[in-house]
């Protein structure tokens, strides 16, 4: 199913209760949305009765990057046409991918592609970079699993999620290889790493509170502010392009570490100056897949998401 409409607000928003895609996956539908942030206008730009996840908005507006199957497809905004892009047959990407600041490059989370055999992947999740454009993927972080989340605005640093001496960690790599940098440390999940435009800080979501909330560090790891503390469990934090606010995801209830698919949850807005959250979105079924990586518009008007929907 392959549709480029308005989206009414009743469509995607039900309250649903299904806990988990593998309980019925050819019972879901997927829609790729965007919604403008003034507005709320929510449009449908893709959907299907497969599953696929993780929008980012490339550069120059022209399409939206998705996950869907283990590959990496573009989907054209002009008209709702899917892609796929031309990578090795093992690659076996997962919801962690995104576009580098100039638009060139790729940072990809997936299974290990085995280099003798590019038919097949194996181990958990390492970050390849990669042309935008498709093509030979180099490896870049050598432990796993590590989850890709964040470009630096100069392009020579990806900010990740590792999982070390069996913590999960926020970590930075250079563009070009080399040794990784371990940037928090304290007890419990640090997760979905993001740079504010300016590169001074890096946006995040902690349990170290015991409730999954938004914090901010500095870009090398100090000085941690949390900004967030509410009922809700807050993921995934992505400043604007002019960094006046943070979109976000929050889960209705709360879910410990976790991050599930197949819950109640909502689409919010830190304004960063005044620390004010307003909703983008009323409750819809979503959550893991709906908004993990960078997917604001490049002109700072619009956000795009997935939501899900029971058939």
């Amino acid at each position: 199913m392959n549709s480029l409409l308005t989206l009414s607000v009743s469509i995607c928003t039900g309250i649903l209760s299904m806990s988990t895609y593998a309980q019925a996956p050819h019972k879901i539908s997927s829609f790729l949305e965007t919604i403008h942030v003034i507005t709320g206008e929510r449009t449908v730009v893709y959907s299907d009765s497969t599953h696929f996840e993780a929008p980012n908005w490339s550069k120059d507006g022209k399409y939206l990057l998705i996950n869907k199957k283990g590959k990496l497809h573009k989907v054209w905004l002009h008209n709702g046409r899917m892609e796929e892009m031309p990578f090795p047959p093992g690659l076996a990407a997962n919801n962690d991918h995104g576009i580098s600041p100039d638009g060139h490059m790729l940072a990809i989370s997936s299974g290990v592609v085995e280099a003798d055999d590019p038919l097949r992947h194996t181990g958990s999740s390492v970050i390849y970079t990669a042309s935008v454009n498709g093509g030979e993927l180099k490896r870049l972080t050598q432990q796993s699993p590590s989850y890709w989340h964040g470009w630096s605005p100069d392009g020579h640093t990806l900010a990740f999620v590792g999982k070390r001496n069996g913590d999960f960690d926020i970590y930075t790599i250079p563009v070009t290889g080399g040794d990784e940098k371990q940037l928090t440390s304290a007890k419990g999940l640090d997760d979905g790493p993001d740079y504010s435009p300016d590169g001074k800080y890096i946006y995040f979501n902690s349990y170290r509170t015991g409730r999954m909330q938004i914090w901010r560090m500095d870009a090398d790891g100090q000085h941690p502010v949390q900004l967030t503390n509410d009922q809700y469990a807050n993921w995934f934090p992505h400043p604007s392009p002019d960094g006046k606010q943070v979109v976000f995801l929050s889960f209705i209830d709360d879910q410990g570490e976790d991050h599930p698919f197949g819950k109640n949850v909502q689409l919010r807005i830190l304004d960063v100056a005044t620390q004010a959250i307003s909703d983008l979105t009323p409750v819809f079924f979503g959550g893991q897949g709906t908004i993990n990586v960078p997917s604001w518009s490049p002109d700072g008007k619009q956000v795009a998401f997935v939501s899900y929907r029971l058939n």
